[in-house]
């Protein structure tokens, strides 16, 4: 598996590095401006082509670039309906507390499971390579996350199924 994960990060770092190059653009609808041309798509000729790159057919990043931000979107791998569940406790999560996480958006993109979006403003305030680092090692750590609460959860089913059945087996027992 980490075969397969590193070239997967590796391109999903380089194309974030390229697209990070923001700048500041006033709105060319609403004077005095600067909102988000990804979010609002008003002038289509700032907004090129996003980029989808996918691991599998269960697990991909669409990278949306425009002038002065970029909208990156994960779809984590969910394998059975115990990591969708999971998976979907863990977004909640995370978007209910988007305030703490400035670049986290409070709703994913439609087929995503988590969104981000990143503005010029923010690379004023922040290092470029810090938030790329942040992306990479959270897209790393939210598959072995759901993946670890997964087994955790499977040991306390195990373990609530065998007391209530060790219960039957000492009433029939006596």
């Amino acid at each position: 598996m980490a075969h397969t994960l590193r070239p997967y990060l590796d391109a999903i770092r380089h194309t974030l590095n390229v697209a990070l190059c923001l700048r500041s653009y006033p709105s060319q609808v609403v004077e005095r401006q600067n909102r988000p041309e990804i979010e609002f798509g008003d002038t289509p000729a700032v907004v090129p082509r996003p980029l989808c790159i996918t691991r599998d057919e269960n697990e991909r990043c669409l990278i949306e670039p425009s002038v002065n931000s970029v909208r990156v979107s994960i779809k984590v791998r969910q394998s059975d309906e115990t990591e969708r569940m999971l998976c979907r406790k863990f977004a909640r999560f995370f978007t209910q507390r988007a305030e703490h996480f400035v670049i986290l958006r409070r709703k994913p993109m439609e087929g995503f499971d988590i969104s981000f979006l990143i503005t010029n403003t923010h690379l004023e305030d922040m290092q470029k390579d810090k938030i790329v680092d942040f992306i990479i090692e959270f897209m790393e750590d939210i598959d072995k996350e759901i993946k670890d609460m997964k087994i955790a959860l499977n040991t306390r089913l195990r373990a609530a199924a065998t007391a209530y059945m060790s219960q039957f087996a000492a009433a029939r027992a006596s």
